[in-house]
């Protein structure tokens, strides 16, 4: 073989090489996201999920979403089939020690999983979401005030959900500090269809149990459509003139709408959704550079919203 071949030889073998490197820096550079929750028919699902999406776009990111529709059981084999697929990180939006068995097997294969406002767990990397005690307490000491610290408060919780749980919790130690309050009643809606339906609902059957006008001053919801559901409920009535307070959190637009119309519905607190979602979407681009993350809980700030700033 002539120099000259062999010259030609060895340029084409480094090229060939130099194009296998392109590609495999081109596969890296390609990393699979999962994002599994059973709650996207739930508005600050959707919100904090399209922040987390739109933080991905300017990221060389495969994200998929899948949506169990309620099935909180399903996402345990949503994670296991990404884990078959061998995707690069998972997030999840649901309560972690209900999903165990699915993120031991995201353990097990080397699989990060963050949770997105679902809940503190040794199994996941880190939670994003807003500071739920700081919230219920904001809330349920506005109700307190605003009844003067007494009366009848119904409260409306979901104990399946760690970031609610933890708010009903704390409401009730807060109610429990002024002995002329009294719960009336804990409530635990239906929220396959979002929530507002069945709090209406159960609310109309509470105003029947209690006609006097007075007998019920506040209500007190975890979040925004069962604020909304009691709010129909008590206008169907024809309650709305007793001066009975209801507050939500999440301040989601109808909950807003409602704030702003200057009725009932009095106050909510303001998560962050986009920012909760772009922050997960953060803390899974500095574990796929293999940073460290050494907080539980990473936590967003709040706003409480009442009719003052509403529309804002």
């Amino acid at each position: 073989m002539t120099r000259h071949a062999r010259a030609i030889r060895a340029l084409l073998a480094g090229t060939a090489l130099l194009a296998t490197g392109f590609s495999a820096t081109a596969a890296v550079a390609q990393s699979k996201i999962a994002v599994i929750t059973p709650y996207l028919s739930q508005p600050g699902t959707q919100f904090y999920v399209e922040a987390f999406e739109a933080a991905a776009e300017g990221k060389d990111w495969d994200v998929n979403v899948i949506d169990t529709a309620g099935d909180v059981a399903a996402v345990i084999s949503r994670i296991e089939d990404m884990v078959t697929q061998n995707v690069d990180a998972i997030v999840i939006n649901v309560d972690p020690t209900q999903v165990t068995a699915g993120l031991q097997s995201a353990k097990d294969a080397g699989i990060p999983v963050i949770g997105m406002d679902a809940g503190a767990d040794p199994l996941l990397v880190t939670n994003i979401t807003s500071n739920g005690y700081a919230m219920a307490a904001e809330t349920a000491t506005y109700v307190a005030d605003r009844i003067d610290g007494a009366g009848n408060v119904v409260m409306f919780v979901f104990e399946a959900f760690p970031p609610v749980q933890v708010r009903g919790v704390v409401a009730d130690a807060v109610f429990g500090n002024f002995p002329d309050i009294t719960i009336l009643d804990h409530v635990t809606p239906d929220v396959s269809d979002g929530g507002i339906a069945d709090s209406r609902a159960k609310m109309e059957a509470i105003l029947a149990a209690n006609p006097e006008p007075g007998s019920v001053k506040a209500v007190w919801a975890a979040w925004d459509q069962p604020a909304l559901g009691a709010l129909q409920a008590i206008e169907a009535a024809g309650r709305g003139g007793e001066g009975i307070v209801i507050t939500g959190i999440d301040a989601n637009p109808q909950a807003r709408e409602a704030i702003a119309a200057g009725g009932n519905f009095e106050a909510s607190v303001a998560q962050d959704f986009k920012g909760i979602g772009a922050t997960a979407a953060d803390v899974v681009a500095r574990v796929l550079a293999a940073e460290e993350i050494k907080q539980g809980s990473i936590y967003v700030p709040t706003q409480l919203i009442t009719a003052s700033n509403a529309a804002e």
